[in-house]
């Protein structure tokens, strides 16, 4: 289906699938709490339509996946680094029965030493940061797979230790599935990953996991569970925060800043800002910035999600005044790229084009895997050329068509 809505902003994607489902602008408006009139200028490209919040809402009417809307790339585009599909892998490695309680394979042969498999996790989460994701996929399952044999060949602490980075792994999946629109998949790898690590008795890998579910349950438009699990992790966590290490301090932390993304994908400003506190309160007593965990957390973090929950709060204002003035440059390239689709969304709302063109472009020359998958930079691309009177400039052209959002 999304195959056939290619090359469509998502507010015509809107329009495509009301009509399918035989419904007047007057009735989809209704039922989302809008008028008609709003309806018409998003389905002809007079609003944009970036906030997932409102997305929801229209998917939930027209009883489609919010996925569908935004047009997330198939599964089956994801390549590595040299040109292969790797996305089979993944959901073959996840989708595994054998990997499932009671069943788990009896190998044979010697696992790899805890120290190399160590280095290779370290290897996956570093490029995720580093923003190869096609690396990622690509390494996953086969990483996955050694960490599963080692499981069930050690013991003792050896085992508390390969539990841990198969969980690690496994968090590690659902981030990445996230960026592909793959929910249920992300669910799996996430609910894998803390089953994993649930008895071990470590709570900065129990928090880690922790927020790499509220991640998977966020991307499926989940939005107030997503909250309510933020409030039941951060609780389990508290009793240790007395003397909390650094790692579990960033863990504590970046919890809340996914929970302020889904309490503003909720519309619930009240519950992003306390959220915000909490984390900018972590990072006050962790004292700086680091990556303990790949959190990358500490005050610029704090300031990177402030920007992001106030687009998808719609304060624009607030995303212009601070987004721009955020030094991202010691960060890692995955939290920078994201912070400058979001400052290009706000200065796209403000009809700030030449600025918001600008800022995609930088981005891309960055990461331009991380940028051709996002949906905010399809969406915003589509819509600019959409809105051109004239010819549009051969620069958004040709990033249109890095894109694939145009032939």
């Amino acid at each position: 289906m999304r195959g056939m809505t290619n090359g469509l902003t998502t507010g015509e994607r809107v329009a495509w699938y009301r009509r399918r489902r035989g419904m007047s602008q007057e009735v989809l408006a209704g039922l989302v709490g809008r008028t008609s009139d709003w309806l018409g200028k998003i389905e002809n490209n007079r609003i944009d339509l970036d906030r997932l919040s409102v997305i929801k809402l229209l998917a939930d009417a027209l009883d489609v996946a919010v996925g569908d809307l935004i047009a997330e790339p198939s599964l089956m585009e994801w390549t590595d680094e040299s040109g292969m599909r790797t996305m089979p892998a993944v959901r073959a490695s996840l989708m595994d029965y054998r990997l499932i309680p009671p069943f788990g394979r009896r190998r044979t042969g010697e696992p790899l030493p805890l120290a190399e498999l160590d280095q290779q996790v370290t290897q996956l989460w570093d490029a995720y940061q580093a923003s190869r994701f096609g690396f990622v996929t690509g390494r996953l399952p086969i990483v996955l797979d050694h960490l599963q044999g080692a499981t069930e060949a050690y013991d003792g602490d050896d085992l508390v230790a390969s539990r841990r980075l198969l969980g690690l792994s496994y968090q590690l999946a659902a981030v990445q599935l996230t960026k592909l629109g793959e929910v249920e998949l992300a669910g799996i790898a996430a609910d894998r990953g803390l089953s994993t690590v649930r008895d071990i008795g470590d709570a900065t890998v129990i928090g880690s996991l922790f927020r790499g579910v509220v991640h998977a349950v966020l991307a499926g438009g989940r939005f107030r569970e997503a909250v309510a699990l933020t409030e039941q992790a951060a609780a389990h966590l508290q009793p240790e925060l007395r003397h909390a290490s650094p790692a579990l301090l960033s863990v504590y932390g970046t919890l809340f800043l996914a929970g302020a993304m889904a309490a503003s994908r909720a519309n619930d400003a009240a519950t992003a800002a306390a959220f915000l506190g909490e984390a900018n309160e972590a990072a006050r007593r962790l004292g700086g910035d680091a990556n303990h965990m790949w959190t990358a957390f500490g005050p610029t973090n704090v300031a990177i999600h402030r920007v992001a929950t106030a687009g998808e709060l719609g304060d624009i204002q607030v995303a212009l005044d601070l987004g721009p003035r955020v030094d991202t440059t010691a960060m890692p390239m995955e939290r920078r790229v994201r912070h400058a689709l979001e400052v290009a969304r706000a200065y796209s709302v403000r009809n700030r084009t030449a600025e918001a063109l600008a800022t995609l472009l930088h981005a891309e020359r960055m990461a331009p895997e991380q940028v051709r998958y996002h949906f905010l930079s399809r969406q915003l691309v589509l819509s600019w050329i959409r809105q051109q009177r004239g010819r549009p400039a051969a620069n958004l052209v040709d990033l249109a068509r890095r894109l694939k959002v145009l032939d």
